[in-house]
């Protein structure tokens, strides 16, 4: 048995909104205009190709108070009322003036819990009463959601009136609510018929897995970025006459536009894993991890500070000597560990902002042979880590139904990789200097996995504890 409900209200309620929210459907349309919803439309939240729940997203009420007035005129008893609304459809079926009550009202019938929407920021008004009568005829399971769409409260007005007609109402706000606000909603809606209580049980267990499912895979994803951008290079055969110089920022653009690209495929990539494929682009967080990959501005948001770049180069530097348990330990260092991580440590803060080197690869009948890259600055892997972090969180964290404009507490940060606890940062540095020498390694991209998806469950809009 897979739990059903008919999502239904006045026009303009926010109910398409709320359907696109819990059926995570970004495709659903939305708009200000009444009237937009014209056909019951169901739409199924599904894991694994397996429905969870189906939501149906109905026409609202036109002609409330005649359909009222019909199903009055022959009321006999209250036993009998549900079959006098399929009365009413049957005789409706094909009139224009009842295309939408017809609409709203037959998945119902065909056995749809209710879920009532109103505007609790606009005053209760005595046509609502109508629309919850003829719910209560219907006979089925039905539930109250109050929708805040503006500033203004209507709350308690509402509450008394939504009390009388229905057993649970909540609040829910459709396009603001988070993950664990749409998963205590659905918890409640169990409590509708017993029938649903274990299937919905078993829906949410499996949204809360999905969650954690989604953000590993998005961190496997981000590591195979990762991989892939540090062994990218470009090169080119220089023409009889032309020099290395000549040839170097064409083939640094070409590069460039490789690692652009790269980026690009595991955006898209984690977008899909949350089925965000038509992820707005005009908010403020987007417009911020769009801002050009190579840009000084961006590697100073994304990137490591200078000071911390030197501590994980030195860190790396003491592991190239041997000196890692006495680096970690605190202890005083060995001579091998010392001057790695001296070389480390130098390296990392004069090399923090460098693209790529020119190599000339070999002579031949046919000429030189330049290549530019790979990137070797220490504090790229972290800038392509800090953008993929934001650009997650704002994925994560986006609400189906949101179309406006965010923002994140980050615009305004710098390094934004110093946030990471110290203890995940020094497994990060070790990872990242054996980007290419291990890329072929599962368990090393197992391992750099498994730190990513740390990295995706700290929180950007608060600093990270340090360990």
């Amino acid at each position: 048995m897979i739990p059903t409900f008919a999502v239904v209200g006045h026009p303009n309620k926010g109910k398409s909104s709320i359907v696109a929210t819990l059926a995570e459907d970004d495709r659903l349309a939305i708009s200000p205009t009444p009237g937009t919803t014209r056909k019951a439309m169901p739409h199924s939240f599904s894991i694994d190709g397996q429905p969870q729940y189906v939501l149906i997203d109905t026409p609202g009420f036109q002609r409330a108070a005649a359909v009222l007035e019909w199903l009055e005129a022959r009321a006999t008893t209250a036993s009998a009322r549900p079959a006098l609304v399929a009365q009413f459809l049957e005789a409706h079926e094909d009139d224009p003036r009842f295309h939408d009550e017809c609409e709203l009202l037959r998945p119902i019938l065909d056995g749809a819990g209710i879920l009532y929407v109103v505007d609790g920021s606009k005053p209760y008004g005595a046509e609502y009463e109508l629309e919850m009568q003829i719910l209560q005829w219907t006979g089925r399971p039905r539930m109250a959601l109050i929708n805040l769409i503006g500033d203004d409260d209507h709350q308690a007005e509402w509450r008394q009136a939504l009390d009388q007609y229905f057993s649970l109402v909540r609040v829910f706000d459709a396009v603001g609510a988070d993950f664990e606000t749409r998963v205590d909603l659905l918890s409640v809606f169990g409590e509708l018929d017993p029938d649903w209580r274990e299937p919905l049980d078993r829906a949410v267990r499996a949204l809360v897995e999905e969650r954690a499912a989604r953000a590993r895979r998005s961190a496997g994803e981000i590591a195979r970025q990762l991989i892939d951008c540090a062994a990218l290079s470009e090169e080119a055969r220089l023409a009889p006459g032309e020099t290395v110089e000549a040839r170097r920022e064409v083939l640094t653009e070409g590069l460039k536009k490789k690692l652009r690209r790269r980026e690009a495929r595991c955006r898209e990539a984690v977008q899909g894993i949350y089925r965000h494929q038509s992820l707005a682009r005009d908010e403020p967080g987007q417009v911020l991890i769009d801002t050009d990959l190579f840009t000084d501005s961006g590697w100073r948001l994304f990137g490591l500070s200078r000071e911390r770049l030197a501590l994980s180069g030195a860190l790396t530097g003491a592991l190239a000597g041997g000196g890692i348990d006495a680096l970690l330990g605190g202890a005083s260092l060995a001579l091998g560990a010392g001057i790695g991580a001296l070389i480390g440590g130098a390296g990392a803060w004069f090399g923090g902002g460098e693209l790529a080197k020119v190599k000339v690869l070999g002579e031949s009948l046919g000429g030189q042979v330049v290549q530019v890259g790979p990137v070797k600055s220490p504090n790229f892997p972290w800038v392509l880590l800090g953008r993929a972090w934001l650009h997650h969180q704002l994925v994560a964290e986006r609400n189906h139904a949101y179309r406006a404009e965010i923002s994140l507490a980050v615009q305004a940060e710098e390094n934004l990789m110093d946030a990471l606890p110290d203890a995940l940062g020094k497994e990060l540095g070790r990872s990242f200097a054996r980007l290419r020498s291990r890329a072929d390694s599962p368990e090393f991209v197992k391992a750099l996995t498994e730190q990513i998806d740390q990295v995706l469950s700290q929180s950007l809009t608060e600093p990270s504890p340090s360990d």
